[in-house]
């Protein structure tokens, strides 16, 4: 596989208000676990392969267990999720996937006792910047694999 083109060099301005944008959701308050899962998860729903590399590395290096990442697209049958991973990642393929509709009251009443009216505005943030690094990384066909994270984060241990 070949990259198309480098929207980092053609759009630089665009580039770096995204990094801006990144950077704003990474300090918002919520947990660079959740982030991260969050992530993972809208890039396996969108087939990012460069962002499934990066945010997989991301959080093998904060310790995350392969077991947590291995079952993350079966969340729901899986018992290794808090109630508070689950609720995020139920908001995140509910914003991600538009197709069937909007995002329904039901899922906001189940998530909306896991987050405050700001964290459940910078999750949906999270996820839209996630889904706009997907969707440019694969119209540009950025190629995988040469990821590394630039500094490992602490995983919070579930209670």
């Amino acid at each position: 596989m070949e990259p198309r083109f480098n929207y980092a060099k053609a759009s630089p301005g665009a580039f770096q208000a995204m990094l801006a944008f990144s950077k704003y959701v990474h300090e918002c308050g919520l947990p660079e676990s959740i982030l991260n899962l969050v992530f993972l998860r809208a890039s396996q729903i969108n087939g990012c392969a460069w962002c499934l590399d990066m945010h997989w590395k991301d959080l093998r290096a904060s310790g995350e267990t392969e077991q947590r990442l291995y079952s993350l697209d079966a969340w729901r049958e899986s018992p290794f999720y808090s109630d508070r991973e689950r609720a995020a990642l139920k908001w995140t393929e509910a914003v991600t996937v538009l197709s069937d509709g909007h995002v329904t009251d039901q899922v906001y009443q189940e998530v909306r006792p896991f987050f405050n009216d700001k964290e459940l505005s910078d999750l949906t943030l999270a996820v839209v910047v996630i889904n706009g690094w997907n969707r440019l990384n694969i119209s540009a066909r950025n190629v995988p694999g040469d990821y590394q994270p630039a500094k490992p984060f602490r995983v919070e241990k579930r209670a």
